[in-house]
């Protein structure tokens, strides 16, 4: 594949201008990148959504009394980068937040609104209907740990939501599942590893990208132009719209395309030194973050998070760059001071081709955050219309 080095080469011979002078930092391979439209403008309102999951989390914190002082997030607005202040990020979405006065504790508190709560609890009935999903996301995530099948716990839990796992998910999947998870001790004090108690056959784990390459071969349409071996290897690309591919960058997909690898759940036996073995250790790097994405609910993590993960599942490459590396496959964004990864084959038009129970609530959530003070005068003189009646 293109390589951060082809790229500045490629700016070298090219440079912008003769004032501007060529800087070899990961910012600007990062800038240098084919910017996609279409995600830029779903991370412009999915960084919101962010802010609003982080207060929603603060409010359903007492299940008893569901409520949040406004002092309180004011001391936390720097943490939840609310540069506004709270109060002021609260009212740009009244569809989701309602602002009241407490006066037994003279101060003013914050809510969900029924609408925000309604969609809440559908996010958590999905968890709670799609449990044999959750255990199997996370029996998957420790087999892709192929050396000791095992994760830390502090990694996992900064997952738990891209996962789709519940919130007590220690009590409600890892204990009820004694048969499969096992917790212990881990090296340093104060922390846990995760365990399966015995290894799944990698034979039984299916890779997403495997289950790609059978319905493209069974396909009806195109199964004389689909060669079986020609895709034995590939992964589905489609590049970011006015990204110039010359012939260069197409063979060395090509050729990257056709390379075998060791696949996610298999075991990787010796490292190789050659040039040949590094291409396979880079190529089961990019299968490893392919399926992690895959695993994901909405198919996108910062790739902070991900990044705790990376000597888990033996990867000796920095995970930013292997995003960047490969366009066709992923999309790094930067909006929202996060840089966050997309598996670019599973949207279209910014939504999920394939979505499911859990995806569906937090997208009425995403769209809440969108509308912001749309419609709310509407609504308020309809409710005056309904007392005046």
């Amino acid at each position: 594949m293109v390589s951060r080095h082809m790229i500045k080469r490629i700016l070298l011979l090219h440079p912008p201008s003769d004032s501007v002078r060529f800087k070899t930092t990961s910012a600007q391979f990062v800038a240098s990148r084919a910017r996609d439209a279409t995600f830029e403008k779903f991370m412009d309102n999915y960084k919101n959504l962010r802010k609003v999951i982080s207060i929603q989390d603060l409010i359903l914190a007492n299940p008893n009394n569901p409520t949040v002082s406004l002092q309180f997030l004011s001391n936390l607005s720097q943490k939840l980068h609310l540069n506004r202040g709270a109060a002021s990020f609260l009212r740009k979405y009244p569809h989701i937040f309602h602002i009241f006065y407490d006066p037994s504790k003279s101060l003013p508190f914050c809510k969900f609104t029924d609408a925000a709560l309604e969609i809440s609890r559908l996010e958590a009935a999905a968890i709670r209907d799609s449990m044999p999903f959750v255990v199997d996301r996370l029996v998957r995530l420790l087999s892709m740990s192929t050396a000791t099948k095992a994760l830390p716990l502090r990694a996992i839990f900064k997952v738990w939501r891209e996962l789709g796992l519940p919130d007590d998910f220690e009590d409600s999947v890892i204990l009820q599942n004694p048969n499969l998870f096992k917790l212990s001790d881990g090296n340093e004090s104060n922390t846990h590893v995760l365990k399966l108690v015995s290894a799944i056959p990698s034979g039984n784990l299916i890779a997403a990208v495997e289950n790609w390459r059978i319905v493209e071969c069974c396909k009806e349409d195109c199964g004389s132009s689909v060669d079986p071996l020609g895709i034995r290897f590939s992964f589905k690309h489609g590049f970011p719209p006015g990204m110039r591919l010359g012939k260069n960058f197409k063979a060395k997909v090509k050729e990257w395309q056709s390379l075998p690898y060791v696949g996610p759940y298999e075991e990787m036996g010796e490292k190789k030194k050659s040039k040949c073995g590094r291409m396979g250790l880079e190529k089961r790097a990019v299968a490893i973050v392919h399926e992690f994405l895959s695993l994901t609910v909405e198919k996108m993590v910062e790739v902070e998070k991900i990044s705790h993960f990376r000597k888990w599942f033996g990867i000796d490459l920095n995970i930013r760059d292997l995003f960047l590396d490969h366009p066709g496959m992923f999309y790094l964004s930067t909006k929202g001071k996060r840089h966050t990864v997309f598996l670019r084959e599973a949207y279209e038009r910014g939504r999920l081709i394939d979505p499911n129970p859990v995806y569906d609530a937090r997208r009425k959530l995403l769209d809440l955050v969108v509308l912001g003070r749309h419609g709310l005068y509407t609504d308020e003189l309809q409710e005056e219309g309904c007392k005046t009646v």
